[in-house]
């Protein structure tokens, strides 16, 4: 059983929303920090997007401010990233991690113990 699962990717036109879910199965998601990362065909993985486990702590990469909006709900132990206005450089594997640890570095990978899998989002015309 993977205990973080992603949903909501897809095929969007530029300037299109879709909306992503991190759910967890089988992990209290209300104890762990969430990050969202994506992975474009050739290039490294990169953060996007940051809460804290009690949602006080938020950050964006300066790529997406403005447009990407993450939240939770530890009730349905689920994160979710809205994104908006999607541009063609937004495509990429999306995956979520987990962790119990931060550092100055919201996006360091290495205080995120637990991923997905991944979920597929493209941008095109």
């Amino acid at each position: 059983q993977v205990p973080l699962v992603e949903s909501g990717g897809g095929l969007v036109q530029p300037g299109g929303s879709l909306r992503l879910s991190c759910a967890a199965q089988g992990l209290a998601l209300e104890y762990y920090n969430i990050g969202w990362f994506r992975q474009a065909p050739g290039k490294e993985r990169e953060g996007v997007s940051y809460i804290g486990s009690t949602g006080d702590t938020i950050d964006y990469a300066d790529s997406v401010k403005g447009r990407f909006t993450i939240s939770r709900d530890n009730t349905k132990d689920t994160v979710y990233l809205q994104m908006n206005n999607l541009k063609p450089e937004d495509t990429g594997l999306y995956y979520c991690a987990g962790g119990l640890l931060s550092g100055a570095d919201l996006f360091d990978e290495d205080d995120f113990s637990t991923w997905g899998q991944g979920t597929q989002v493209t941008v095109t015309v």
